[in-house]
C-alpha cells in the first residue's frame, strides 16, 4: 500500500494554509449555529439588557448544580458544581437530610407537586425562563415556563426589605436588587420552609437569605452566583455558581403543572416510592 505520508510534499502550499488554520484556536461560538458569539445586549443607555433585544425572541434555561454529590441519585450531573457537598458548610442534621433526600430519589420533592422553587431553582426551572426589565415600573419579573408556571419580583425602586410582622414568609421570598456595573445583584429574605431551594435537595429554614448576582457575559451566556447565607442549615456562609444559556427564537409557553407531570414516580404515594400512608398530593 502506497505511504499517505508521501503525498504531503505534493500537497502544495494551499494545503499547509489550510492545515495551519484549522490548528488555530477558534473563537467563542454560538452553539446552536456555529457562529462566534454576539456581544451583550443593550439598552441605549448603555445598560446590559438581560433579555431579547428589539425585534428578538428567546428564553434561558439551564439545569445548574449547586455541589458535587458523589451520593446524588444522579450524581453525574453535578460534576460540573464548583464546590464538593463535603465542602459544603452544613449543619449536622442538613447534612443527613440530604442523604435521605436522594436516598429516597427525592420521593417527597415539593417541586413535582408544582410547588415555587425559590433561589437557585427559580433559575433552572424546566423549560427555561424570561427576564423582563421594566424600568418605568422599576421592577425585574423572572417567568417561568414549568413547575407552577409563575413568577417572580425583583424591586429595583431602593425600597427596603419589610421587617417584623410586614414580612410575610413566602416561597419566592422579598427580593430587592440593584446593578453593579454590568451586574444585576438580587438581595432576598422572607422564605419559608415549604420548598426546597435546589434540585440538589439541600435544605433552608426561614432564615435563610440570598444574595444573587447575574451576569450576562456575551449574548449566549448568563452566569449565575449565589451566596447562601441560613444560619439554621449552615455554619457559615457559602458560594457557588453556574452558567444558563440563551435558547434564540424560544417563547414563552402555557404549562398545566399536574397536566403535564412527566415525573409520577417522584409523587409522594407514587407505587413502591412513597414512605408516607397517604396517597393524597397536597
Amino acid at each position: 500500500m502506497r505511504n499517505r505520508w508521501a503525498v504531503m510534499p505534493a500537497m502544495g502550499l494551499t494545503a499547509v494554509i489550510l492545515l495551519v488554520l484549522f490548528s488555530l484556536p477558534l473563537p467563542a461560538q454560538d452553539g446552536a449555529r456555529g457562529r462566534p458569539a454576539r456581544p451583550t445586549p443593550r439598552w441605549p443607555d448603555g445598560r446590559v439588557n438581560l433579555n431579547s433585544p428589539p425585534g428578538e425572541k428567546g428564553i434561558w434555561g439551564g439545569s445548574g448544580r449547586l455541589a458535587i454529590n458523589p451520593r446524588s441519585y444522579e450524581p453525574r450531573t453535578t460534576l460540573n458544581a464548583p464546590i464538593h457537598i463535603d465542602n459544603v458548610p452544613l449543619q449536622d442534621w442538613a447534612r443527613a437530610l440530604i442523604d435521605f433526600r436522594h436516598q429516597h430519589f427525592l420521593s417527597d420533592e415539593p417541586y413535582t407537586r408544582c410547588k415555587p422553587s425559590p433561589g437557585p431553582r427559580l433559575w433552572t426551572t424546566a423549560y427555561g425562563f424570561e427576564l423582563l426589565d421594566m424600568p418605568e415600573m422599576q421592577r425585574i419579573f423572572i417567568v417561568n415556563i414549568g413547575g407552577p408556571h409563575s413568577f417572580h419580583t425583583i424591586y429595583m425602586d431602593g425600597r427596603p426589605h419589610p421587617t417584623g410582622k410586614d414580612l410575610v414568609p413566602s416561597y419566592y421570598g422579598h427580593s430587592v436588587g440593584r446593578w453593579e456595573g454590568d451586574t444585576l445583584v438580587v438581595d432576598t429574605v422572607g422564605f419559608n420552609e415549604r420548598v426546597w431551594m435546589n434540585r440538589d435537595a439541600l435544605p433552608h429554614t426561614d432564615r435563610l437569605h440570598l444574595i444573587e448576582r447575574v451576569t450576562r457575559t456575551d449574548f449566549n451566556t448568563l452566569k449565575y452566583e449565589v451566596t447562601i447565607d441560613d444560619p439554621g442549615a449552615y455554619t457559615a456562609p457559602w458560594t457557588t455558581s453556574f452558567p444558563m444559556q440563551w435558547n434564540e427564537g424560544a417563547e414563552l409557553f402555557e404549562y398545566v403543572c399536574q397536566e403535564n407531570n412527566l415525573g409520577p414516580l417522584l409523587m409522594v404515594g407514587a407505587e413502591a416510592t412513597t414512605d408516607r400512608s397517604s396517597s393524597t398530593v397536597p
